[in-house]
């Protein structure tokens, strides 16, 4: 039958990605620190009790990383591609389940429980590119930052992973515009 499994929030995929992805630990210089322990992470991805026991450090950066690969794909055909070849190789397929008052709830399912975590996070993703498009995802544009971000703002024209990498690149600016002018 597989293991069933439903999609995880979007700040969850993000804060695996950032959190686990080498890019992002390597950029900010936490090398091989992830941000938090597994057993925090695990508790928010909405997997099975079976997968979220077994997740190690390996694993969580196995699927951080090749999730990394989508936000930072150079166009909307290298994103749906990427994530593409990751629904494929986990196996992913959908399901309906009975849900305790009996009626029916649409899931996902994956025969490899080693595949469910990479296989949750890019159905996760896979919905969220299709209702607000591939402009939406990206790969913080802050300098030495290699965090995500999944722009759910009414606008979309989101560029940095927080306020604070935001407001670092703006006081850079400034600064080296008034040493500019100091120079003139």
């Amino acid at each position: 039958m597989g293991v069933m499994l439903t999609e995880m929030s979007l700040d969850t995929l993000t804060e695996l990605v950032n959190g686990w992805g080498t890019p992002p630990r390597q950029e900010d210089g936490r090398g091989d620190t992830p941000h938090r322990p597994v057993a925090d992470i695990a508790a928010r991805l909405r997997l099975p009790a079976c997968v979220s026991a077994a997740l190690t450090p390996q694993a969580l950066a196995q699927a951080a990383d090749h999730l990394h690969g989508v936000f930072r794909a150079e166009s909307g055909a290298a994103c749906a591609q990427s994530l593409t070849q990751l629904l494929t190789s986990s196996g992913v397929r959908p399901a309906l389940e009975t849900g305790a008052d009996g009626a029916p709830r649409a899931v996902w399912s994956v025969d490899d429980a080693d595949h469910a975590l990479v296989a949750a996070a890019a159905t996760t993703l896979r919905r969220f590119l299709a209702d607000r498009g591939f402009t939406r995802i990206g790969v913080c544009t802050g300098g030495h930052c290699a965090d995500v971000y999944i722009d759910q703002s009414p606008a979309g024209r989101r560029r940095f992973c927080s306020v604070t990498c935001q407001n670092r690149t703006r006081v850079a600016a400034f600064r080296s515009r008034r040493a500019a002018g100091a120079d003139s």
